[in-house]
């Protein structure tokens, strides 16, 4: 069984103080039980500072004050389906061409399949209180690690050398959680540390937190501990140059700057550094054992015991698995209520989409990447003649992109376990290699052969040939190197892994000019064929209940206010 060493306050943190009322109160310093401490207690000790700069990290892992799904870190909102990177897995993913989620209409899974949603649509709220969240843990901590703090607590001397790092590390976290409010939400409140508590803060347009964001991580860039240095589970400079590259990539989509020089060159040192370098193998990346893995640049940890809830990489594996499925991914149980859509299974070789029993980890495709579980299943997520909600898990092809297992192919336990021990990948270099050669393409000073060479390095490790090893070739050519090539290759590479609608939306094929299964849909029969849909779409709206505590928030366009 992995442990997470590298952040062992995370599994105690969740004792802290620390609750919300709502996303943009300030810290409430009573205890809310006896597992509890009080804030004024939390700062005695140099202990305590880590625990927070933990907890931190650990809102972006965990979703409560207790586990599995209880004591819920925001009140009002369902404890398992608000998870980070479970309710970002709605946007990002139930949102476009890649899955399909059956279940949680009541909360709002559906409006998103069929692109109808709107500020009062539950889901859609999750993913922005939880940032929020993350922010003010992040100001907290802030606010109480000043220098003349350290010194009032008697603790300066014991964490004078460590504590720049770890207020970057905070810094770096929440410029994060705002680059993905600029993405998401477009406009927000802002809120740092400098204000005063219990202050209500003002909405900023969408450029000031653009500009916000790559300001800060900018500034970050040497002030986060050098690359490859930090430890497991804690981020480093290459973590602010992938943020930057990615921000950068999407300064136009954003707020309508050409930003793709600095994209790449960001995306370039990630590259040209090193110490992230590629997994041998794809399919290593998504496992139990990935805390070995190089390529990951910033991981959420998580394992079968300190982090058991319903989000992160376990909702991942208990979605897109069910029944028959378990013992391929090393669980002992699973819901089967997400596969994915004809659209992203047709972006891989024919002879790679289906699945052979003898051959289970697909050692024989000449993709590795195309790991979708196929027996039983019908390739369409619909069934002729009938509405949306007759349709079942096996209406679509099911994934087992992400394994339970170790490199070695072994369970973890007998059965399987009851919950996952995938650390979930953040920020990986095989995107930086894609990013770069998508600045390239459009204006980065480099060639193309630069660009093909990228693409083709990414190619060669999935289809494990060159210097990976003896498989068919995969590489392209020239010719075929396009805009449209690159943003498939995204979705085979990185498909679930929270970036596709944010793709979509910086190649203008969110709302208009491609389409796919449901899309547009309102779930009756025959209603099954994408279309386009309203550009208003392309950022989500601000929940209708912040209108309640903020009065001077203002609602993206067309989304009229109730």
């Amino acid at each position: 069984m992995k442990i997470i060493n590298s952040l062992k306050y995370i599994a105690t943190v969740v004792i802290l103080g620390i609750l919300f009322s709502s996303c943009l109160d300030d810290l409430n310093t009573e205890p809310l039980n006896k597992k509890q401490l009080l804030n004024i207690n939390v700062y005695k000790t140099a202990d305590g500072y880590r625990g927070v700069l933990a907890k931190c990290y650990g809102s972006l892992i965990l979703n409560g004050q207790d586990g599995p799904d209880k004591d819920g870190d925001v009140g009002g909102m369902d404890t398992g389906y608000s998870g980070y990177t479970r309710s970002l897995f709605y946007l990002q993913e139930c949102s476009t061409d890649e899955i399909v989620l059956h279940s949680g209409s009541s909360q709002g899974s559906w409006d998103l399949l069929f692109m109808n949603w709107n500020q009062s649509t539950k889901i859609i709220s999750y993913s922005y209180y939880r940032l929020y969240m993350t922010i003010n843990y992040c100001n907290e901590f802030l606010r109480e690690s000043t220098d003349g703090n350290l010194k009032n607590r008697g603790l300066y001397d014991e964490l004078k050398d460590e504590m720049p790092y770890y207020r970057a590390e905070a810094r770096f976290i929440r410029a994060y959680c705002y680059s993905m409010i600029c993405d998401l939400y477009g406009s927000g409140p802002f809120v740092d540390e400098t204000m005063a508590i219990g202050t209500i803060p003002n909405q900023v347009t969408r450029e000031y937190i653009y500009n916000y964001v790559v300001s800060e991580t900018e500034a970050l860039t040497t002030e986060m501990r050098p690359v490859g240095t930090n430890q497991y589970g804690r981020v480093d400079q290459a973590a602010a140059w992938f943020l930057l590259s990615r921000v950068y990539l999407n300064a136009e989509a954003w707020v309508g700057k050409n930003e793709y020089e600095k994209a790449y060159q960001y995306s370039k040192k990630i590259i040209d550094s090193n110490t992230y370098p590629l997994a041998s193998d794809y399919r290593h990346i998504f496992l139990a054992d990935n805390n070995t893995c190089k390529e990951i640049i910033w991981n959420l940890p998580q394992d079968g015991v300190n982090t058991i809830n319903s989000a992160g990489t376990n909702f991942i594996l208990k979605a897109l698995s069910n029944g028959d499925m378990n013992k391929y991914i090393g669980l002992s149980s699973s819901w089967g209520n997400a596969r994915v859509k004809s659209q992203l299974v047709d972006m891989f070789d024919p002879a790679d989409q289906t699945f052979d029993i003898n051959d289970t980890w697909g050692d024989n495709k000449k993709d590795k990447r195309a790991q979708f579980y196929t027996p039983k299943h019908t390739k369409d997520t619909w069934i002729v003649g009938s509405n949306f909600q007759a349709t079942k898990f096996e209406n679509g092809y099911a994934c087992i992109k992400w394994r339970n297992m170790t490199k070695d192919r072994k369970v973890l336990e007998e059965g399987g376990t009851t919950y996952s021990s995938i650390d979930y990948p953040m920020f990986r270099t095989a995107d930086a290699y894609l990013m770069a050669a998508e600045a390239i393409l459009r204006g980065a000073n480099a060639s193309r052969s630069q660009a093909l060479d990228y693409v083709n390095e990414i190619r060669d490790r999935a289809y494990m040939s060159g210097a990976y090893g003896n498989g068919v070739s995969g590489r392209i050519n020239d010719s075929q190197l396009t805009l449209d090539f690159i943003l498939d290759e995204r979705a085979r590479e990185l498909h679930t892994e929270l970036v596709r609608r944010t793709d979509l939306v910086r190649f203008n094929r969110f709302t208009k000019g491609y389409n796919w299964d449901w899309k547009g849909s309102d779930g009756a029969v025959g209603n099954y064929q994408g279309k386009d849909v309203n550009d208003k779409y392309n950022l989500f709206p601000i929940p209708q209940d912040e209108f309640t505590v903020n009065p001077y928030l203002t609602q993206n366009p067309d989304y009229a206010n109730k």
